[in-house]
């Protein structure tokens, strides 16, 4: 018969949490408003006037984070509420709303462009509506 050896105790984020040393090498949690690259997403978002749009795209060009499309709507989705951010304004390529349509997302979506007189047909917004460049510089 074998005997058996006791299973090495691995280390676990509660031994932080209760107060002891945390693991070499483990990352310090960062809140999410400091994330510099979310905060230049945000930062263009806020900067699209009313009656306009612009895509993921785009915003995440202008934030100086070019190919990151999914990381502005990442941004945008994870915004804090008391920004109050215009995230109606930002769509997919070619003007799309991208929240699958009949959803309660893409119903407010609409509704929001609608009432900023932006014209929305067949869940893409009219090419009139997309805005140009955003910097402020």
């Amino acid at each position: 018969m074998k005997s058996r050896r006791p299973m090495p105790r691995a280390k676990s984020s509660l031994q932080a949490w209760l107060g002891r040393e945390p693991e070499r090498g483990a990352r310090r949690h960062r809140s999410i408003e400091d994330n510099p690259a979310l905060q230049a997403i945000w930062d263009v978002v806020a900067r699209i006037p009313r009656g306009r749009v612009s895509t993921y795209g785009d915003v995440a060009r202008e934030a100086g984070l070019p190919g990151r499309a999914r990381q502005a709507g990442y941004a945008l989705k994870h915004a804090p509420d008391g920004m109050h951010l215009p995230w109606h304004r930002v769509v997919g390529a070619g003007g799309k709303i991208a929240f699958p349509p009949g959803s309660r997302a893409h119903r407010e979506q609409t509704r929001r462009l609608r009432a900023e007189g932006v014209e929305v047909a067949n869940g893409r917004v009219s090419r009139a509506a997309l805005v140009g460049r955003l910097r402020g510089d």
